[in-house]
């Protein structure tokens, strides 16, 4: 059964950095997509970042210059840091799994994590 645990998630005051990580258990496909998503109450799940199984990465122009993405495939293991963290980039943050392609559509993705918070000050 697959599994995707999101941790990292915390207060922080504008400027400020975190690090969010996934953990992914029982999943072993050699072609996919993993990526990020938040959501703010009262409006659509979007999509952060994505990364393939090449490598290839795709941000949300909000994220763009502050954001990275990274792997762990010894852990199993997805990182997003977090830099020069905005009040807009409150949200809760969903890890997201798929074979195949990335898809920019939450719904797409056949396994999600439950979500970690991040809030940021001003």
């Amino acid at each position: 059964q697959v599994q995707l645990v999101e941790s990292g998630g915390g207060s922080v005051q504008a400027g400020g950095s975190l690090r969010l990580s996934c953990a992914v258990y029982g999943y072993s496909y050699s072609n996919y997509c993993m990526a990020w998503f938040r959501q703010v109450p009262g409006k659509e799940r979007e999509g952060v970042v994505f990364i393939d199984n090449d490598g290839r990465t795709s941000f949300a122009d909000s994220v763009k210059g502050r954001f990275t993405i990274s792997q762990d495939t010894a852990k199993n293991t997805l990182y997003l840091q977090m830099n020069s963290l905005k009040p807009e980039d409150t949200a809760m943050y969903y890890c997201a799994a798929n074979a195949g392609g990335c898809r920019r559509s939450w719904v797409e993705y056949r396994y999600r994590g439950q979500g970690t918070q991040v809030t940021v000050s001003s």
